[in-house]
């Protein structure tokens, strides 16, 4: 399991070289994203550096595919993707005390494929 780490070189916080720091687990970041995109996408900016201060690798799909997707159109192909990587992760990590309804289909997805999900407050 050794061989699968994969260290940090940087300290994100002092942009200082860590080599002692490694990550072992890919962890899929689930929070709100609709309804307040400005606060709920900062939110999972917030979250992602935690994981990575707990020496995960995080995966905010919620950041990144409204970059090149549309929400209102491209839902249901977004939703499918979120699906594939969370079959891809070692965990799921649940942000915030209240799910949305795109939460809830990936949690269920994390417990169907039997992946571990944690649940953090905000």
């Amino acid at each position: 399991m050794d061989s699968h780490k994969i260290p940090i070189i940087q300290d994100l916080d002092s942009n200082t070289v860590n080599k002692d720091r490694t990550a072992q687990l890919v962890v899929y970041i689930c929070s709100k994203y609709s309804g307040d995109i400005t606060t709920n996408s900062n939110d999972a900016k917030r979250y992602s550096k935690f994981a990575v201060e707990q020496g995960v690798i995080p995966i905010a799909p919620h950041l990144l595919f409204p970059l090149f997707m549309d929400e209102k159109t491209e839902r249901d192909i977004a939703m499918y993707m979120n699906e594939v990587l969370i079959s891809r992760v070692d965990e799921l990590w649940v942000f915030g005390n209240e799910l949305s309804t795109g939460m809830k289909v990936e949690v269920e997805t994390a417990k169907k494929l039997k992946k571990p999900v944690q649940y953090f407050d905000k």
